[in-house]
């Protein structure tokens, strides 16, 4: 199952459509979805590794303008919205006593986790919800995600084929490995916050 979702992957990074299905993963990821891009920048730059720069930017752009839906969860829907998306990640009784620390540190915060596994949504929502600056909350995000999803694209443009066959090789470990960061993502949210 494993291989075919992996192929599946690999031929949709080679389709027209890929840089739409990746500005929308990148979007979405930023605010609500548990899935990070590089799952499908991987497989696109292997696929098409001239294209690496422009798969960068595809995945920093929609990832950035996801951010700011995370942040106008927070603040504008906080209620609604924003309070069961903490409350899912377990960090509603944590907001008030969070606020005022958060404001002072925040801008690290949420560059950590955008350069990291670490649960980005969960940061850009809080993020709204104190009223972080919104032009330190823009220029973070920006580095952050520009920096992490440039560097996995000009890696895998630079050492592509080895990098390839190293995936193929090993994917049942890289996806353990995956699945151990993204879910202890989720749980060190629990002992930050």
């Amino acid at each position: 199952m494993l291989r075919r979702l992996y192929d599946w992957v690999m031929s949709l990074a080679a389709t027209r459509h890929a840089e739409r299905a990746l500005g929308a993963i990148a979007f979405i990821e930023s605010s609500v979805f548990p899935i990070p891009p590089d799952v499908l920048i991987i497989p696109m730059v292997i696929a098409e590794r001239r294209k690496w720069f422009r798969i960068g930017l595809v995945a920093t752009v929609g990832s950035v303008l996801g951010a700011f839906l995370g942040y106008a969860i927070g603040a504008l829907f906080f209620d609604v919205l924003g309070e069961p998306i903490l409350a899912f990640y377990g960090k509603a009784d944590a907001f008030a006593e969070m606020t005022a620390k958060y404001n002072e540190w925040g801008g690290w915060a949420v560059l950590f986790a955008a350069l990291t596994p670490f649960p980005y949504k969960v940061l850009t929502i809080f993020s709204g919800v104190t009223g972080l600056n919104l032009v330190v909350f823009t220029l973070v995000s920006i580095v952050g995600r520009g920096a992490r999803f440039f560097l996995i694209a000009f890696l895998l443009n630079r050492y592509g084929a080895p990098i390839q066959g190293f995936i193929e090789r090993n994917l049942g470990l890289l996806f353990t490995v995956f699945m151990i960061l993204l879910i202890g993502g989720f749980a060190a949210i629990r002992f930050l916050f």
